[in-house]
């Protein structure tokens, strides 16, 4: 089943791009084509025109989360806190900064290269959907502040609730840097940009395996390419290939339902911009509307994979599209009777800080990885690119030296402790949330349970 923003996208987008057949070489070669591989091979290329790069990917480009996901492009200023701890005072700022740039970097691409993603740079918007939740984001707050770094602002809560179309949302706090993309023709957009550039581009082209000489060997069902260098930029699908990341993210789908066409009901709840909107939950909420006049909702943190592995529902409409259909009629009650066009889910890369690595696979000095986004990677795949790309390139610069290409911060724990590990938090995270919708005070196994959780996905917790 391909995803819905890619069936949109494709149409009216050319052929596919030729599965590789024989023989070839390449002085790059880098396996995935989405957002992390197009951004990783238009960046370098970009900076060394004569460089001859050939992306492999498994099935069409976008077709993983790239083409998956709810089109929020965010920053990692909501996560200074765990940057801070992570990386250090100054590094932690220079990524915030980052991430903010690669928001303009993104949309004055797609100006420049005639890209129609649907951008809208109309901000973001943090809310609050119970008494609990409020004041969750002030820590981070003051903390930006304190570094003039602070893009955020509180809003009354009457206008909490008409910028974000919704009165379940109680109090929030507002940043203008931040957008929303399509993100099919997003994705589909930078294989055009990359192809006219030079790019080598095979779909249907799934790696079998490789070799880690130099140069590398990458073998495929009906061909083989031999470079120099190899970029592995496979994001959720790298655990299942490589023993050694196995521990290193937790696959977790991150589900969604999007309406008909409705222009004349987001008229009259006022939903009227790009604005993203997130409660602040553990496992959020988040919704925004587009511009052919639909609105979006998702939640992450519902399917677990087992060990890494791929699950067959992450292909298919989203298990929980009557939870996520209710959800949204709580939002907003004037759409209880518009239709629901799609649902679908797709794996979520999560590691154990919320923050992708990146290093060179076994310490080899030719292959590289990028992976671990978190369900928050439409922006932060641009740096991605840049960390890659510098890589690739032989640089010496803040990316190459930053201590995110050190590799995994953290490890999770071997299975079943893993899996049955994150159903119980899980589901006790869905106690104590229901029970502060309700106002009433959560068990006290289900708030200590709930503190295990990684809450780095959305925002920095107090």
């Amino acid at each position: 089943m391909r995803p819905f923003w890619i069936e949109q996208a494709l149409f009216n987008d050319g052929d596919l791009a030729p599965a590789l057949q024989g023989e070839h070489s390449a002085d790059v070669c880098i396996v995935g084509g989405g957002f992390t591989g197009l951004w990783t091979a238009i960046q370098a290329k970009l900076q060394a025109p004569s460089l001859d790069i050939v992306i492999l990917e498994s099935d069409l480009c976008g077709a993983g989360a790239s083409g998956r996901n709810g089109g929020c492009l965010l920053t990692w200023s909501a996560k200074f806190l765990t940057l801070r701890r992570l990386f250090g005072e100054d590094e932690a700022v220079r990524l915030v900064k980052a991430s903010e740039a690669a928001v303009g970097h993104i949309a004055d691409f797609c100006a420049a290269h005639g890209i129609d993603a649907e951008l809208r740079r109309d901000g973001t918007l943090y809310t609050a959907t119970s008494q609990a939740q409020i004041g969750t984001l002030d820590p981070m707050m003051q903390a930006l502040e304190a570094r003039g770094i602070h893009s955020y602002h509180a809003l009354p809560p009457d206008e909490v609730a008409r910028r974000s179309g919704s009165a379940r949302n109680l109090a929030g706090v507002y940043s203008p840097v931040a957008a929303t993309v399509h993100p099919g023709k997003l994705v589909r957009g930078l294989r055009r940009v990359a192809l006219a550039l030079g790019i080598r581009i095979h779909e249907r082209t799934p790696m079998i395996d490789f070799s880690t000489d130099q140069p590398v060997v990458v073998r495929t069902p009906t061909g083989t390419v031999r470079a120099k260098k190899l970029v592995l930029a496979m994001n959720a699908w790298m655990a299942s290939r490589f023993p050694q990341f196995e521990r290193t993210i937790a696959i977790v789908s991150s589900d969604m339902i999007i309406t008909e066409r409705c222009p004349d009901l987001l008229q009259q709840i006022g939903l009227t911009d790009g604005v993203s909107v997130l409660d602040s939950r553990t496992f959020v909420y988040y919704y925004r509307s587009t511009v052919d006049g639909r609105i979006m909702l998702g939640k992450g943190g519902n399917t677990f994979a087992w060990g890494g592995r791929m699950a067959k529902v992450f292909d298919e409409r989203s298990p929980y599209e009557a939870e996520l259909t209710q959800a949204l009629h709580s939002f907003f009650p004037a759409l209880s009777e518009t239709p629901i066009t799609a649902s679908w889910n797709g794996p979520s890369d999560r590691s154990v800080t919320g923050f992708p690595f990146f290093g060179k696979l076994g310490g080899a000095p030719h292959i590289y990885y990028g992976f671990g986004y978190s369900g928050n990677g439409v922006g932060p795949t641009y740096m991605g690119g840049q960390i890659l790309s510098s890589l690739v390139l032989d640089q010496d610069n803040a990316w190459t030296r930053s201590p995110i290409t050190g590799g995994p911060l953290g490890y999770f724990p071997p299975e079943p402790m893993r899996y049955v590990g994150s159903i119980v938090v899980r589901n006790a995270i869905r106690r104590k949330e229901r029970a502060e919708d309700e106002d009433r005070q959560p068990w006290l196994v289900d708030r200590m349970l709930s503190k295990l959780a990684n809450a780095a996905g959305k925002a920095d917790k107090a």
